[in-house]
């Protein structure tokens, strides 16, 4: 498999990153039910097929991701990759809990280091208070104890926050979520290589929406292209297109997507795609671009609702019910959210007051538009 050099630590990582988020599960209904037969075998035969990338977090499976990952690495498989784990900041409250959480991940993973360590899912709540409690301070000690070996971050944020975070420490990495249709993540990506920052790349293909229930007309596009490839493949190779990209993680939940994405990244080669190939990734973007139905941008400018609605997720859930071929997923995501007793933040909360209406740069009558997003989703 190709690999791509780290800036600060000059090691050479596969292209194709382990994403420990979407294992198999032995209860669809149960996420930490993960399958550890299936799951074993899979990462196992990637690690032996040149993987050497492995992804991991406090949270992901209940919880169970990162013991589950400590067990597969037994047996020599740990000497053959890099491992990466992230602090869940949402929640802290004191610095002391740096150190309480990181040790039990280290027990939990059943290492004695970790090769990348990431501030998880940053935004700008959650860096600031994190910021606040002294976590640099914190990420340096374990730099300097051998505790980690690089120091980085994920990212859900807008780019003005993102520069912000990016050039108040000296970061190894970022991992930022970079796909054909969230291209305007380029920017953050030029940014921070021009930092001097690596970028890694979660969700390439947006958890699998640009894989599943597509538009016919995107069908169509792939189908009539020169070379036929999956959609799965034609989104890989557009993000690994960009040399500026150092590594691409997929979450993947069954051995033949590990068998297709090992064949489609043993040919992972930056600035490979024709013009031709470019300009049908165009196409396909714009036919996505052209079913969104609000035109919001989550500047969160409209935030917070004095009734709790959360207005930037409706119209992201209603754009992405629209985008997506109008799949059931995003509706029973709506009515499960719509179901909760206290704190509910559904569309079909608005009273409206239209206090957001004059906030909005982008003049969305939004009281309007949330009658239509419970009308569709409700």
């Amino acid at each position: 498999m190709n690999k791509r050099k780290l800036t600060n630590t000059n090691i050479e990582v596969s292209t194709l990153g382990f994403g420990a988020m979407r294992l198999p599960l032995l209860d669809a209904k149960d996420n930490s039910s993960i399958d550890e037969k299936k799951a074993t075998k899979m990462i196992r035969y990637a690690i032996d097929n040149g993987v050497n990338y492995i992804d991991t977090a406090y949270p992901y499976h209940g919880g169970k991701s990162e013991i589950f990952i400590g067990k597969v690495l037994k047996d020599g498989y740990r000497e053959k990759v890099y491992l990466t784990s992230k602090l869940p900041c949402w929640n802290l409250k004191n610095k002391d809990e740096f150190l309480k959480i990181f040790t039990e991940q280290l027990n939990k993973l059943d290492v004695k280091y970790l090769d990348t360590y990431l501030l998880h899912a940053m935004n700008k709540k959650s860096w600031e208070n994190v910021n606040d409690l002294g976590v640099l301070d914190f990420l340096d000690n374990l730099k300097e104890q051998g505790k980690i070996k690089q120091a980085g971050f994920s990212f859900h944020d807008d780019y003005e926050v993102f520069t912000k975070i990016i050039d108040s420490y000296n970061w190894d990495v970022c991992q930022i979520q970079f796909n054909y249709f969230d291209s305007e993540a380029e920017d953050m990506l030029n940014y921070a290589t021009d930092k001097g920052v690596d970028v890694i790349v979660m969700e390439p293909l947006r958890g699998g929406a640009l894989v599943n229930d597509l538009p016919e007309e995107i069908i169509a596009l792939f189908n009539n292209a020169t070379i036929k490839r999956s959609p799965a493949e034609w989104g890989f190779r557009w993000v690994y297109n960009h040399e500026k990209v150092k590594l691409i993680l997929s979450g993947m939940s069954t051995m033949e997507q590990v068998i297709e994405n090992l064949n489609t990244f043993n040919y992972a080669t930056a600035n490979s795609m024709t013009q031709e190939e470019k300009h049908m990734m165009e196409e396909v973007t714009q036919v996505f671009k052209d079913k969104i139905l609000v035109p919001c941008t989550s500047c969160q400018y409209c935030m917070p609702c004095p009734y709790g609605v959360n207005i930037p997720l409706m119209f992201k859930t209603y754009n992405n019910y629209s985008m997506f071929g109008k799949s059931d997923k995003y509706k029973n995501q709506y009515q499960e959210w719509a179901r909760k007793e206290e704190n509910r933040f559904t569309a079909d909360v608005c009273v409206g007051c239209r206090v957001c209406e004059d906030k909005c740069p982008q003049n969305i009558i939004i009281s309007e538009r949330m009658i239509d997003v419970d009308r569709e989703l409700g």
